[in-house]
């Protein structure tokens, strides 16, 4: 088949769907690889590169989608203010696709185009999709690239240090949520030498947060039924909410940092860290909200600004991933190929089977029709918390940690 790798054109992105390596992979597979001209520019993969290994480089981005079989993008569907994306009839598009805040009608178009549309969101979280698993690998980049924001902005160092004018000591880190962004941020934050603390309404991840040296705060709150059987938190009603709020006012003044990292699929972030909390945290503390994309974790925060309150910074980034590009399109470009490699059958023809949970999980509109059942469904009150730290596979009953995938 012939893949094709458009420049992507949402403003903040700086991530490409394909390396150079992966595209010699790709063509040692079998497939042609074309690229648009610059498409790898800002993650710093020249076209060079590409033409090196043996793809065709086009200057018209256009073209790209006009000759591919199958186009893989970062955000699938580009950017919010520009027309959707010139598919062309009976193509493969695969990429991020946000897929519970695509506006009315988007979905509809492509399929009426006959497009076979796959949102890399709605992975499944079972042992053999985790090489597949891009929320988790961007999540977890997101996770590291959050403890090096708090730790640049915060004036003081993160380490513990004996000096001869003093001791230093180390920087106390609150991180809430214990998903795969989550156990990154925590896992930074211990090697920049940090005292960590975290919290997680799943008890049962504590085990998973103390492995990598930080101390897990228990609240005393009703936990039965906060997680579901894949390993995911699941949301709660409000006066859980109210009560878990409440608790953390011992919590969140102490620290000197705070990451966030609580999501809810479909649904607004729940609100855990309030302005009071933050009122009450040493002037110079920083707050790092992932979940800001859906609203935010903390009250006062605004996706994509930097707020300041009473002293205290707080940042609502919304795509981290992308401020490591190179990295970030490493770990994307092999998430992609081992979903193609996963839609073709032994003889390497194309078989879109949707009895596959693979693809029946991911795939939003085929065969002239939107068919993904989790899009739009008020019912699916899983939540993200990043993502679950651990999932069993039922039909290979093992235990993977999810951390195994990043």
């Amino acid at each position: 088949m012939i893949v094709g790798v458009p420049t992507e054109t949402a403003e903040d992105e700086n991530r490409v769907a394909v390396i150079p390596s992966v595209a010699a992979d790709l063509i040692d597979d079998g497939h042609e690889v074309i690229v648009a001209a610059g498409a790898g520019e800002a993650s710093n993969w020249a076209d060079t590169e590409y033409e090196a290994v043996g793809c065709e480089v086009l200057s018209d981005r256009k073209a790209v989608f006009e000759r591919a079989d199958v186009v893989f993008q970062v955000r699938g569907l580009g950017s919010a203010d520009v027309e959707t994306d010139p598919y062309e009839e009976g193509q493969i598009a695969i990429g991020m696709y946000s897929p519970y805040e695509i506006a009315d009608g988007t979905l509809e178009e492509l399929a009426d185009q006959n497009v076979s549309a796959f949102s890399l969101e709605l992975m499944p979280r079972i042992s053999r999709a985790q090489s597949m698993d891009a929320l988790s690998s961007q999540s977890s980049l997101g996770g590291y690239k959050a403890t090096l924001l708090a730790a640049e902005e915060l004036p003081r160092m993160f380490p513990m240090e004996m000096t001869a004018a003093a001791t230093i000591q180390p920087a106390d880190v609150f991180v809430i949520g214990a998903g795969v962004a989550g156990l990154k941020a925590i896992a930074t934050a211990e090697r920049l030498g940090a005292a960590t603390r975290a919290y997680d309404i799943r008890l049962e991840v504590k085990r998973e947060v103390e492995s990598l040296g930080a101390d897990f705060v228990e609240l005393d709150l009703e936990t039965e039924g906060s997680g579901d059987e894949e390993g995911y938190a699941q949301e709660m009603d409000e006066e859980f909410y109210a009560e878990q709020r409440k608790q953390m006012k011992r919590v969140v003044p102490e620290s000197d940092v705070v990451i966030t990292t609580a999501a809810i699929p479909g649904a607004p972030a729940p609100e855990l860290v309030s302005t009071e909390m933050i009122e009450r945290m040493d002037p110079g503390s920083v707050i790092v909200d992932l979940a800001a994309p859906t609203g935010g974790n903390c009250e006062p925060t605004v996706a994509d600004e930097t707020v300041h309150h009473e002293g205290v910074t707080i940042f609502g980034p919304t795509n981290l991933p992308s401020r490591v590009s190179h990295t970030a399109s490493q770990q994307y470009a092999n998430n992609l190929r081992s979903f193609l490699e996963n839609l073709l059958d032994e003889d390497g023809n194309l078989d879109i089977d949707v009895e596959d949970e693979i693809i029946d999980s991911t795939l939003l509109v085929h065969a002239g029709a939107v068919r993904n059942p989790h899009v739009n469904d008020e019912d699916d009150t899983d939540t993200n918390d990043s993502e679950p730290d651990e999932t069993v596979d039922e039909d290979e009953d093992d235990y993977v940690e999810a951390t195994d995938a990043e």
